[in-house]
């Protein structure tokens, strides 16, 4: 058994593995109190006592929240019948070595970034395309990836990096210049005023165009949802509303016109 005392940060140690699991006491009660992770018992001074298992389960917990997963969406995989701890220590590993990976890819253009910069060796164009792919994924993660993958799963939306880091500067352009198309057709449908009008479906099939570059496998279902998510995240508001507030809500209604989702 194990013991975490209350009133300071600790960690929950196990003596004959020497792990120990750092987490403050107040995270503990709050996962107990939402049935995440309960202790074996509480003792008579009111410290929490975990077992082997529960020390497991705890650190299968940090693992999935290392990979922005939310609480609500890590309790329901934990819960279900059919989750194996040892696959999910299996792709926990696999996403950690990716993870390394990407760290070092990105450790490596910043060294030829400064060897540059300082007058050593010049990066070429196509090192500093790459440079910027990984920037945009990483900026793209820190800022929706909770989201997008509480939504879609890891497996979509690492298939959707997975696309963007292989693509290459013309699709890259392609994809630059469909953005811009979508967001100035957006701009005249939305002026019309008919999510059902030529202007605001052709909006909606170039955004098909533009997904399909990320997207391995597209699916109205899927389009029609992300829609609802633009419309959910205040973030994606501001980037289709851009001053013409309802732009964003207006492009869902035409999205779920164009994917016959609608209603």
């Amino acid at each position: 058994m194990v013991e975490l005392r209350g009133g300071k940060r600790d960690g929950v140690h196990r003596p004959e593995t020497c792990q120990t699991v750092r987490v403050s006491p107040r995270t503990l009660r709050y996962y107990d109190e939402i049935g995440l992770l309960k202790p074996v018992r509480i003792n008579s001074s009111g410290y929490r006592i975990y077992g082997p298992r529960e020390v497991d389960r705890l650190q299968q917990i940090i693992f999935y929240k290392e990979l922005g997963i939310g609480l609500e969406v890590i309790k329901k995989i934990m819960s279900s019948d059919t989750f194996n701890e040892i696959e999910a220590l299996k792709d926990h590993r696999q996403k950690l070595l990716e993870k390394r990976r990407q760290i070092d890819l990105l450790l490596l253009n910043v060294e030829k970034t400064i060897a540059a910069k300082t007058g050593g060796q010049e990066m070429s164009d196509e090192e500093k395309f790459e440079a910027f792919k990984e920037k945009l994924i990483n900026e793209n993660e820190a800022r929706y990836g909770k989201e997008i993958r509480e939504k879609y799963g890891d497996d979509v939306v690492d298939r959707s990096n997975a696309n963007f880091k292989n693509m290459s500067r013309e699709d890259y352009e392609k994809v630059t210049r469909l953005d811009k198309e979508i967001k100035e057709t957006l701009a005249a449908a939305f002026a019309e005023g008919d999510p059902s009008g030529d202007l605001a479906q052709k909006a909606a099939d170039l955004h098909r165009q533009w997904l399909t570059f990320f997207w391995n496998d597209y699916s109205k279902e899927a389009h029609a949802r992300l829609a609802d998510m633009y419309v959910e995240d205040e973030r994606f508001k501001a980037y289709y509303d851009e001053g013409r507030p309802g732009t964003t809500e207006f492009f869902r209604d035409a999205i779920h016109i164009y994917t016959g989702m609608k209603g």
